[in-house]
């Protein structure tokens, strides 16, 4: 790999995930414009943020399976030009329907890129697979701190939904620019001979991999439901929605920066159990949370979700390495769905809060924060799963760490 400048793509592909970023922070501030401007329900809104859930696995499930074919770079290409085709499509959308069709494109570029870049970091950094992707995966928290300051900033001085939208072009011409000159790996499972039915194998033939997806349906949506919904669920506790999510994924974006010494202390299975802790603690924190307290509630969520996502797949690159590309890809993918499924479910549980609120006598702030509330007490469930699950995981892989299994 002498000709692989492993810094330069490293670094392109960390721009290519601040894109991916931005589109998710973003977005979570202009759910309220599209419903009002075109005069939605939140079920429907739901239902238009889940295609970028849906539009993800769709390209990681696909970029799994021919990835090794391929290669990275036709991979990229395909994330580079599925980006700028939603990006300018959800600038220009009229409606529920082309707002359903550009946001399930940019979720299949968001997808492709993590198709590619998940096995491009585990190809690059063999012996440091966790905690590169760790790093690697500093850049989605860090690109939505990014992207939630810009959608704040630019909102305060009323710039619409629009406007901040054309602003995720500019990393995305970055990335493109960037990985257009570059040599790319081959993927860890070519390079080291694994056959496609040894891959194939690694990822149906294995109990523990079915662990790891259902586990991942719970975690995506810990971190990735919450954080969609942000704007909309806590815009009447007294503080800026946005600036609350940009400070969750600082914190996240440090976390995982710093993420080596604390795998080499707890291990994965550690990690996740913690993980499963602080997110049951935050989400019930912040389902009670109003003013100032806010921060704090957010700050116990941050830790909770910092390392779920990039320590499910250094999971399965470690102990189950032979799945290879396909292995990261498939999880990621099954997360991403699930995700997707759950945005309407979400939206509907808005709704139906509202109405009890409504009914209850309360309107407008006072109803909007009591909905808000029992909807984060709902999602609020889903940790509480994960701590029994990865309490299990923990005792049945003791003694089998610093191992690798099939």
């Amino acid at each position: 790999m002498s000709n692989i400048h492993a810094g330069r793509l490293f670094n392109a592909s960390c721009i290519a995930l601040v894109t991916t970023a931005m589109t998710f922070a973003i977005r979570a501030g202009m759910l309220d414009g599209w419903k009002n401007e075109f005069g939605l329900t939140y079920e429907e809104v739901g239902i238009i943020t889940s295609m970028a859930f849906y539009g993800f696995p769709a390209a990681t499930v696909l970029g799994g399976i021919i990835l090794d074919s391929i290669g990275m770079r036709r991979m990229l290409v395909i994330a580079f030009a599925t980006h700028l085709a939603g990006l300018v499509l959800t600038i220009f959308a009229g409606g529920f329907w082309t707002l359903l069709i550009s946001t399930f494109l940019v979720g299949f570029a968001n997808g492709s890129v993590e198709a590619a870049c998940n096995p491009m970091v585990a190809s690059l950094y063999p012996n440091r697979k966790t905690a590169m992707l760790n790093k690697f995966h500093v850049w989605f928290p860090g690109g939505i701190v990014i992207g939630a300051v810009v959608g704040y900033l630019m909102g305060e001085v009323g710039l619409g939904w629009r406007l901040q939208c054309a602003v995720i072009l500019i990393p995305a011409l970055a990335y493109g620019y960037l990985f257009y000159s570059e040599a790319f790996p081959r993927t860890e499972r070519v390079e080291q001979g694994v056959s496609t039915a040894d891959m194939f194998g690694a990822v149906f033939a294995n109990p523990l991999f079915y662990f790891m997806a259902a586990c991942m349906v719970l975690t995506a949506n810990t971190e990735l439901s919450t954080g969609q919904w942000i704007s909309s669920l806590l815009k009447s506790v007294g503080v800026a929605p946005l600036l609350v999510l940009a400070f969750i994924n600082g914190i996240m974006a440090f976390g995982r920066y710093y993420a080596g010494p604390v795998v080499h202390r707890l291990n994965p299975t550690g990690m996740l159990l913690g993980s499963a802790v602080f997110a049951a603690l935050g989400l019930f924190a912040l389902s009670h949370a109003q003013g100032w307290a806010t921060w704090g509630a957010a700050a116990i969520f941050a830790v909770g979700v910092c390392y779920f996502w990039p320590t499910m797949l250094g999971f399965v690159a470690e102990y189950i390495p032979k799945s290879g590309a396909l292995g990261l890809s498939l999880l990621g993918g099954v997360g991403m769905l699930a995700t997707g499924m759950f945005q309407p479910v979400i939206g509907k549980w808005f709704d139906a809060n509202l109405a009890k609120a409504n009914a209850a006598g309360l309107a407008d702030d006072a109803a909007s924060l009591a909905a808000g509330q029992a909807t984060l007490s709902n999602v609020g469930m889903l940790p509480l799963v994960l701590l029994v699950a990865f309490a299990g995981l923990w005792f049945l892989m003791r003694g089998r760490h610093g191992q690798q299994a099939a």
